[in-house]
């Protein structure tokens, strides 16, 4: 009983031990499958990781690039600015280009416009023609020609002080202008060469030529000699005020004479006066300049003179620093009462403006 008990049990242990083993095998079998789904899903995850490492360094990679990139085109805007500096640099340690000194010859005279017929403007430190306009030609130069009666006068070393008279002979009855200077009035030679020059007086002209060594047909003598003598070759007076269209000369001579009369100091000072008090016949009398151009601080004028008769039309010679430059200047046949100075005022801006057209210094 015993015996088949424990072959009983025996059995049943051999039977638990084979139900046992397909059971483990099976769970082997399952856990295996479950560890290779893990460990692929760990060699996913892995790969994944790697994948996005690998992008994120691909990323990396590409943004590096991306830089670079970037870099590559600020790089041309560097380059460029360096190239700007090292142009810049060079434009420094290079020779400056040379610029040339504007000269009056160089300007353009045909732009400035000028309304007298004839002109004429020379630099005297060099006997430079700057200008010029019609300056042969053979014209009426009016009370231009008393510049001429004052210099055959102090030629002559006659007494300035002595007294003269305002006689008949002095009116005028050629053009029948009028004069402040009555007749009888007296003054002395000074005075009359003043009021001539300044204010251009033909009675004061006419008796300096009448009250001459000589009479007035050795004045007018002594007048074209005195041409002939400064080179005056188109140059003819037949008296002393101007008042007779007979008293002819050019720009270039008339350039010459001008130049001749600022050698004489007296010249120089009656010619400029603004204004004076004269006394004649026991009252003082004021008198201008008929040229408004001394009067103004713009003008350094040496040597003024002014003229009119229909025939000569407006003229005005000076000697004059302009610029600079010591330079005379004549005008004439000028249409209209302030063309002549006008003109005198647009060769001058003109002149300026060339002594201004100069290098300017590197900055």
């Amino acid at each position: 009983m015993k015996h088949k008990l424990k072959a009983a049990l025996l059995l049943a242990a051999l039977l638990a031990m084979g139900a046992q083993a397909p059971l483990s095998a099976a769970t082997t079998k399952k856990a295996e499958p479950a560890a290779t789904q893990k460990a692929q899903g760990k060699t996913a995850k892995t790969a994944k990781a790697t994948k996005t490492a690998s992008g994120k360094s691909a990323g990396k990679s590409a943004a590096a690039k991306s830089s670079r990139a970037v870099a590559g085109k600020s790089a041309p805007t560097k380059n460029a600015s360096s190239g700007v500096a090292r142009k810049s640099q060079l434009a420094h340690e290079s020779p400056r280009k040379h610029v040339r000194h504007a000269a009056l010859a160089d300007m353009d005279t045909g732009r400035l416009a000028l309304y007298s017929a004839s002109a004429l403007v020379i630099d005297q430190s060099n006997g430079q023609v700057m200008l010029e306009k019609q300056p042969d030609m053979v014209v009426p130069i009016a009370s231009i020609s008393k510049l001429m009666t004052a210099m055959v006068v102090l030629d002559a070393k006659l007494d300035l002080q002595e007294i003269i008279a305002i006689g008949d002979e002095d009116v005028d009855g050629l053009k029948g202008t009028r004069s402040r200077l009555p007749v009888g009035t007296t003054m002395t030679r000074e005075a009359a060469m003043l009021l001539a020059l300044m204010s251009s007086e033909n009675r004061a002209a006419h008796a300096l030529g009448r009250h001459y060594p000589g009479g007035m047909h050795a004045f007018v003598q002594a007048m074209n000699r005195k041409a002939h003598a400064l080179g005056m070759y188109n140059s003819r007076f037949e008296e002393p005020t101007g008042l007779s269209s007979n008293n002819v000369s050019t720009a270039h001579d008339l350039a010459r004479m001008v130049a001749a009369a600022a050698r004489y100091p007296e010249i120089r000072n009656y010619s400029t006066t603004a204004e004076a008090k004269v006394e004649l016949n026991g009252r003082i009398r004021d008198f201008h300049n008929t040229n408004a151009l001394v009067r103004n601080d713009n003008w350094e004028i040496g040597v003024s003179k002014t003229g009119y008769i229909s025939e000569a039309g407006r003229c005005l010679v000076m000697q004059a620093r302009v610029a600079d430059r010591p330079v005379v200047i004549v005008l004439l046949d000028s249409q209209g009462k302030m063309t002549r100075v006008g003109d005198a005022n647009r060769i001058k801006r003109w002149m300026e403006s060339a002594s201004l057209a100069v290098e300017r210094p590197r900055v």
